[in-house]
């Protein structure tokens, strides 16, 4: 918990008053807008610390709007959660391709946003202890740069979310290792991160997608989960 400043997006009023009082009463500062040209604005103006991001919204959507922080260099780290009442793989992906660290589908319960939302802040900030002794990574043609956030193909850049980066690298440190949905999770989140083992075959379905013919390199396990290949 701390003072972090969170900037809520979403068109309905409700929803922004049940999530700005919930995260009030966690300490977090709140800014409230309800397009996503509003959000835009706010975050040139004001950055926040992480941003809560409605699907669904009129004028600049939800993804576009996305799309647009995390194309701006200042706010690549930001977490971006995308709140949707949508469930489709194809919507859910979308979201994760252009950028958002997460998703939360409504309705949620406020203590889940909250626990999600506290570990999207971790993955942005990083640890410093970590990254001091990380080293350079390269498996299948994939330079993995855990100091810099950096993934490569080929030598071209692979922009990835905070949970895909940490995903890959938790396989790539672990080739030929065949790992769980809940252990993956518990690797690059904590225990205490409330998930469902759908979310985690979305982000592998996400990654594969933006890795391209290195993609298939992530294997899946019938029945037990996941592993790069070793060889």
């Amino acid at each position: 918990m701390g003072q972090e400043r969170i900037l809520i997006v979403d068109d309905e009023l409700d929803i922004l008053e049940l999530i700005s009082y919930n995260l009030r009463k966690e300490g977090y500062e709140v800014e409230s807008v309800q397009s996503g040209e509003q959000a835009l604005r706010a975050m040139a103006s004001n950055p926040p610390d992480a941003v809560l991001l409605d699907l669904l919204l009129p004028g600049v959507d939800g993804i576009e709007t996305c799309r647009r922080i995390k194309k701006d260099e200042r706010f690549r780290n930001t977490p971006v959660l995308m709140l949707t009442a949508r469930t489709e793989d194809s919507d859910i992906v979308t979201g994760l391709e252009v950028g958002a660290d997460d998703y939360i589908t409504k309705p949620f319960s406020p203590k889940v946003l909250v626990a999600r939302l506290r570990a999207a802040l971790r993955r942005g900030s990083g640890d410093e202890a970590t990254a001091a002794i990380s080293t350079l990574l390269h498996v299948h043609g994939i330079d993995i740069d855990a100091a810099r956030h950096e993934v490569r193909c080929d030598g071209a850049i692979v922009l990835l979310s905070a949970t895909e980066f940490a995903i890959l690298e938790f396989l790539a440190r672990n080739p030929g290792l065949v790992f769980s949905r809940t252990r993956i999770i518990d690797a690059i989140r904590g225990e205490d991160y409330p998930v469902t083992e759908r979310s985690v075959d979305v982000q592998i379905l996400g990654l594969r997608k933006k890795l391209g013919a290195h993609g298939s390199h992530i294997e899946t396990v019938r029945g037990v989960g996941y592993r790069l290949k070793d060889k």
